[in-house]
């Protein structure tokens, strides 16, 4: 019997490869702008990032998230992303 394949994604804060189901994903699309994706399956430009606070400030330092999305992130996204981050 075959092994399922576990999708592997890569941290825009800090690069490590992790299982896809580990990670944050954060889109931007057209009909709602940036989002959090819980379920990894929204349609629409996509970034991961590690829940885990060290990850999200060295991404809001660095703005990697607005680099990898193409576009400026609002304080109000940064905060409903930690505050998804601590739950």
């Amino acid at each position: 019997m075959k092994t399922k394949k576990i999708p592997m994604r890569k941290c825009v804060a800090c690069g490590q490869n992790k299982p896809k189901g580990e990670m944050l994903r954060i889109v931007k699309n057209k009909e709602e702008g940036i989002v959090i994706d819980t379920t990894g399956k929204k349609n629409g430009r996509g970034a991961y990032i590690c829940k885990d606070l060290e990850c999200l400030e060295k991404a809001k330092k660095n703005k990697k998230i607005s680099h990898a999305l193409n576009t400026e992130l609002s304080e109000e996204i940064y905060k409903e992303i930690s505050s998804y981050v601590m739950e």
